[in-house]
């Protein structure tokens, strides 16, 4: 194969995941705009239907259905969260089917940190799997563990039961 042959088939490859990188930045900075709108059926429509949100509570694990039901009556008070990426990284998969990102927010919780799995479905992306966690500077760890032990004691136990 001929070098500028070679460099075109590059060239095109690379711009093919650049444009799925740039569709990926407007899905989710989308679904994060639905929410800080309280556009319900926006930001549901941008999961999938078996989407997964973890949220910074240890107990937060909402599969779609409970966490439609947990969210509906933030966005019916016309304000659910509001958060806005600082930086995001995406990656995609060799099947251009499925990628994954990690992100820092301005959020009301100041800096916190997202982390996802979008797959396409039907031709357009879809959050299927979100992860929100608080940011803490290594500094503060301490503190925080000081904070929280309390009720991680309590929630260990319940967990060991199960």
């Amino acid at each position: 194969m001929n070098k500028k042959l070679l460099l075109l088939i590059m060239l095109v490859a690379s711009l093919q995941v650049t444009a799925q990188k740039t569709e990926i930045n407007t899905v989710v900075d989308a679904w994060h705009k639905a929410a800080a709108n309280a556009n319900f059926d926006t930001y549901f429509g941008l999961m999938t239907k078996d989407g997964v949100f973890i949220g910074t509570d240890a107990t937060e694990n909402w599969q779609n259905k409970d966490f439609r039901a947990f969210a509906k009556p933030y966005f019916d008070k016309g304000k659910a969260w509001s958060f806005t990426a600082l930086e995001r990284n995406i990656y995609l998969d060799k099947s251009k089917k499925i990628a994954w990102f990690d992100e820092l927010l301005d959020t009301q919780m100041e800096i916190c940190r997202g982390s996802g799995v979008l797959k396409k479905v039907k031709g357009k992306w879809k959050i299927a799997h979100y992860v929100l966690s608080i940011a803490i500077p290594n500094d503060n760890v301490s503190k925080v563990v000081e904070l929280k032990k309390d009720k991680d004691l309590e929630l260990k136990k319940q967990l060991k039961q199960k």
